[in-house]
């Protein structure tokens, strides 16, 4: 149980800013197994940013208790996943061999196509979320699913990039079985949130947007870098707003 615990907080600490326990034990073998808690750990997120949303807006309109959430959040993550999806777009746009491209996305300075990605993203959020009836729940079911579909290109996709010093490198490791169950299982809150329908379509959207990101980057570089993972969870957490405006509109709630 104990390492159990452990894992957890390296999964926590790996995508947020908040502190550790001083017992923690990190070694890129502890981190490789923690990828088993990064749907769980998204949940917990999900849950900080909701609540903040809930008590700005108390205070403030809706717009702008949304707009100091996701200030809020970008802080408890460290923009991890939008510098991802940033260093993403620089490389895929800003050259046409694969060497080149991952060269950009190594580089620490932002381009062009790389801030047009951040601020459209950015932007899609707020406008997908003002206009949710739920926001909260939105912001609840994105944050744990999107990471549950990015961290599922680790098990069956080749790591690519060549950079010891990369945070995500531990990650390439071969995943078990195990990690990969646990990683999934702890999705299944969504059908507790959702009508069960409503949640089986939001799943297979997930599990379309989740394959095609892994044909883009195989097409564009051959396998997954750590910045490509946090492009799939940008775009599964969008795809996610999306779904539950477009398809299902006013969101029935099971509880």
């Amino acid at each position: 149980m104990k390492q159990q615990f452990n894992l957890f907080f390296l999964a926590l600490g790996f995508f947020s800013r908040i502190p550790m326990p001083a017992w923690i034990e990190y070694s890129p073998e502890n981190l490789n197994r923690a990828s088993r808690y990064f749907t769980l750990v998204g949940w917990l997120l999900g849950g900080i940013v909701a609540l903040v949303f809930l008590a700005a807006d108390t205070l403030f309109s809706t717009s702008i208790s949304l707009w100091l959430a996701m200030g809020f959040s970008l802080l408890l993550t460290g923009a991890f996943h939008e510098d991802g999806l940033a260093d993403t777009a620089d490389g895929f746009g800003g050259a046409f061999v694969r060497e080149k491209k991952i060269s950009i996305m190594k580089d620490s300075r932002i381009g062009t196509y790389g801030a047009a990605a951040l601020v459209m993203a950015l932007l899609g959020k707020y406008l997908l979320l003002i206009e949710n009836n739920h926001i909260a729940l939105g912001i609840f079911i994105a944050y744990g699913l999107s990471r549950a579909v990015a961290a599922s290109l680790v098990f069956d996709m080749r790591y690519v990039a060549d950079d010891d010093g990369s945070k995500s490198k531990p990650l390439a490791n071969n995943q078990s079985k195990t990690d990969l169950i646990i990683l999934l299982a702890t999705g299944l809150p969504i059908f507790f949130l959702l009508h069960w329908q409503k949640a089986i379509l939001l799943i297979a959207t997930l599990i379309a947007v989740r394959y095609a990101a892994k044909f883009y980057f195989q097409k564009q570089i051959g396998g997954y870098t750590g910045d490509c993972l946090g492009a799939a969870q940008q775009i599964s957490e969008l795809t996610i707003y999306a779904a539950l405006l477009i398809h299902f509109g006013q969101m029935h709630i099971t509880w």
